[in-house]
């Protein structure tokens, strides 16, 4: 019998609660939640760097290649759903659930037309203007604090950027090799706390799978973590996390039934977490589904999906009306294929499911 899908613990451990607790607590030696490690209550300023796509699973069964991070202390901690860039990466800075920051999935329901969120792209080109980031997510992110963002700075003028990391001060970088130096910088002006991103695990597990590449991948991304530590002055401390892990799908994409696809006027969100929106019965539409697919994926309507606080315990009917009527969520290694879901190459690791693998991300730390 396949397992129950593994729903975020938006009230405990989960990476909406990691800047809330660090920007809300001025006291980090007595206040920070338990499931915090303890590296980071002895701190006077800490970093916290988001690896991209690095699941709980994954550092496991790799911890020979990343030595380094895999002997920090801590442990794995739940991400938000569905488990994809745009609605993790928005929960970490803005501090809420998906339900509430409304960016609830790699691609959504907006006026009509479905947006690639991270991309502010639709059918019909670039939406910035009819859809302006500000009004699709209002909520200030870093709790209104100004904090110094290291990230590529090609995407410090992007739309995504303007939605969930609006009111910070970018620090970009062009190399990797950069990053490090620029936490440095930060630390030395006395900045108490510095967000850093890197996005090349999630990159090379999208177009490479598991395997050579990527476990050269891993071993640079603790080369980095490394060389981050090696910038801690005494009393700062290294928090890493990640948005999401990974699952390699490989070429088991599965094209739906036109039969099934008849009653579907659109699809949204992505591969492992597949909308689909009817004009007839979702109920209906959902049974026709899970006979054909329920042996690979959990498939849900929204309002199941509302009720048992999937994207968090209370949805706006604004947001909710971006989702989907019916979601096919893969908890085989599979993916649902839609045409305008389709890029330049085919995703070999995919995520966007609530399976472990997907789900648990680490939540290390190292006080220098």
């Amino acid at each position: 019998m396949t397992e129950a899908p593994i729903l975020p613990d938006y009230a405990g451990p989960n990476v909406r609660g990691i800047i809330p607790a660090l920007l809300g607590r001025a006291d980090w030696s007595r206040s920070l939640p338990p499931w915090f490690p303890e590296p980071v209550r002895h701190a006077r300023q800490v970093v916290v760097l988001v690896l991209d796509g690095l699941g709980w699973d994954q550092l496991s069964e790799h911890s020979a290649d990343m030595p380094l991070l895999s002997g920090f202390t801590g442990g794995p901690i739940t991400t938000v759903a569905p488990t994809t860039t745009a609605t993790a990466l928005s929960s970490i800075a803005t501090g809420l659930t998906p339900a509430e920051h409304g960016l609830v999935g790699y691609r959504m329901l907006m006026k009509g037309e479905v947006i690639n969120v991270l991309r502010w792209l639709a059918p019909g080109g670039d939406r910035r203007r009819s859809l302006p980031p500000i009004d699709v997510q209002p909520f200030t992110p870093f709790m209104g604090i100004t904090v110094p963002v290291v990230s590529p700075a090609e995407l410090e003028s992007s739309a995504f950027t303007e939605a969930h990391l609006r009111g910070s001060r970018p620090v970009g970088y062009r190399a990797s090799s950069a990053i490090a130096v620029e936490v440095r910088h930060q630390l030395a002006a006395g900045e108490r706390f510095v967000y850093a991103y890197y996005g090349s695990v999630d990159k090379t597990a999208h177009e490479r799978g598991f395997g050579d590449f990527y476990d050269a991948e891993l071993r640079a991304a603790d080369r980095l973590v490394g060389d981050i530590v090696d910038a801690l002055p005494t009393g700062a401390a290294l928090l890493v996390t990640a948005d999401h892990g990974q699952v390699q799908v490989g070429d088991r994409i599965i094209t739906p039934d036109p039969a099934l696809l008849s009653s579907v006027a659109l699809q949204s969100g992505e591969g492992r977490f597949r909308w689909w929106h009817t004009p007839g019965s979702p109920d209906t539409l959902a049974k026709e589904a899970d006979d054909a697919y329920g042996d690979l994926a959990w498939v849900v309507t929204k309002e199941q999906m509302i009720d048992e606080g999937w994207f968090g315990p209370v949805m706006s009917p604004p947001v909710a009306a971006r989702l989907g009527d019916v979601a096919l969520v893969a908890h085989e290694p599979v993916s649902f294929y839609e045409p305008a879901d389709s890029g330049p190459f085919e995703l070999i690791c995919r995520h966007g499911s609530l399976t472990s693998a997907e789900v648990m991300v680490p939540l290390l730390a190292h006080l220098a």
